[in-house]
């Protein structure tokens, strides 16, 4: 079996200081060497995996996501119907792995990164469209043409718990995010079917 070197060990250990620094801080304005420090390595051994701030930001934006995603397909391959589709989607989204306060506080700077970044820019795009068309997909057969609106709707209100929850000082409560979310697609539904 091939030894695993150190350079993915370390790249994944400047990822996660990133999501902790910046969820510390609450804010994008950390320093490399305040990273650096948080993963237990120099600052020049950071810009050596990364070049600088900007890619390890980047990086980290990736391994959000990333667990995003598994987790909303989890979530996905476990259901059926697409009433438990759009269920799945919402409870991933608030997971407890996703919904946590250095997460909570490393997407928000991930929307803001986004709007001066071109591939934080192109990051949350893809993201955005895909959450869409997970919503969408799932809605169409319960709630039909008017799907990729509420699907915005949803993922509106999924931004807009995470932004409440950034401003607030109390620990991430994903049950109570999941209820709110899963209240709006209830009237959906009701809406549809009077």
């Amino acid at each position: 079996m091939p030894k695993l070197g150190m350079e993915p060990i370390r790249r994944d250990a400047l990822v996660k200081a990133t999501i902790a620094e910046i969820g510390a801080t609450g804010t994008l304005d950390v320093s490399v060497a305040q990273i650096a420090r948080r993963a237990g390595m120099s600052s020049a051994l950071a810009h050596h995996y990364f070049g600088g701030k900007e890619d390890m930001l980047l990086a980290a934006m990736r391994h959000t996501m990333g667990v995003y995603a598994a987790e909303v397909r989890g979530a996905l391959a476990m259901v059926q119907g697409p009433d438990q589709r759009v269920q799945a989607i919402v409870r991933a989204s608030f997971s407890p792995r996703n919904f946590r306060a250095d997460t909570v506080a490393a997407w928000m700077n991930f929307y803001v990164l986004a709007r001066r970044a071109p591939q934080a820019q192109r990051l949350l795009t893809i993201y955005q469209r895909r959450l869409r068309a997970n919503l969408t997909h799932a809605l169409r057969p319960l709630i039909g043409q008017r799907a990729a609106s509420a699907a915005d709707r949803i993922a509106a209100l999924i931004d807009g718990v995470y932004l409440q929850q950034s401003l607030g000082r109390d620990a991430p409560d994903g049950a109570q995010a999941t209820a709110q979310v899963l209240g709006y697609l209830d009237l959906e539904l009701e809406r549809a079917h009077p």
